[in-house]
């Protein structure tokens, strides 16, 4: 684990899981924190205005995290979290960058209420954990480029077969199981159209997407994370936040 994703999981397990926000955010942030999550200020303090209230309304703060990974100077990271014995419920995808000594930089991230039951018969969270190592990730992040500009933004949907495998496992919300109800969501007004991609990370088998889409009138910021297995898709994972109105954000905004 590189010294980037270490600090990753220790301002998350320490400083807001632990309750030691001051600590967590002064040790493990560098020389500026730039924030994007909008309900969050700048900085050590914008951190702590948010963190410190939201520790103390919530006492019992059951977090985990689920799957992560490191890119360079990138970290994702995949969590849950169960507040005050399950009143409240989270799935959070967050995206940090950090400098040549890991120390946290800025970060990225969308929030979703954990749903139990999905369409598809899986869990939101649960599936594949451990990165493979020995998997080609350039090859793995090409291929999910090149989904995500083909099918995606230009809405080829008659291609998805040369970049998803039919037995896909889906832990999406409202997306049912397996290739063609992929195909079947993407065509619809729910999934609306894929505006931008903002960033793409990798490591091994899992590749990240960052961006966002357009649907029902709202913009929408969104994770999707894939695993890939002998050139195809084979598991994959969503976290979707509408956009708030802009006088509505703490700092310059999702992207």
């Amino acid at each position: 684990m590189g010294k980037g994703l270490e600090n990753v999981h220790r301002i998350y397990l320490e400083g807001i899981a632990g309750g030691n926000a001051r600590a967590a955010v002064e040790a493990y942030t560098g020389h500026r924190y730039t924030q994007h999550s909008t309900g969050v200020g700048d900085g050590v303090e914008g951190f702590l205005a948010f963190f410190e209230p939201f520790v103390a309304r919530n006492p019992k703060r059951d977090i985990e995290i689920i799957r992560s990974f490191e890119d360079g100077p990138w970290v994702f990271c995949h969590a849950y979290q169960s507040l005050n014995d399950g009143a409240a419920r989270w799935v959070t995808m967050d995206m940090f960058y950090t400098d040549p000594e890991g120390l946290i930089l800025e970060h990225w991230d969308t929030i979703a209420a954990y749903e139990p039951e999905i369409a598809s018969g899986e869990d939101m969270v649960q599936g594949a954990r451990a990165v493979d190592l020995d998997a080609d990730a350039a090859a793995n992040k090409a291929l999910v480029l090149e989904y995500t500009k083909q099918v995606r933004q230009e809405r080829r949907f008659d291609k998805i077969g040369r970049f998803v495998a039919d037995s896909l496992i889906q832990h999406a919300p409202g997306i049912g199981a397996g290739r063609d109800a992929l195909a079947g969501w993407l065509a619809s007004d729910a999934a609306g159209h894929y505006e931008m991609l903002f960033q793409i990370l990798g490591q091994g088998d899992f590749v990240m997407t960052y961006g966002k889409r357009h649907a029902s009138g709202k913009d929408i910021a969104v994770f999707d994370l894939y695993r890939v297995a002998e050139g195809k898709i084979v598991e994959h994972w969503m976290n979707a936040e509408e956009i708030s109105p802009r006088e509505a954000w703490g700092n310059s905004g999702k992207f």
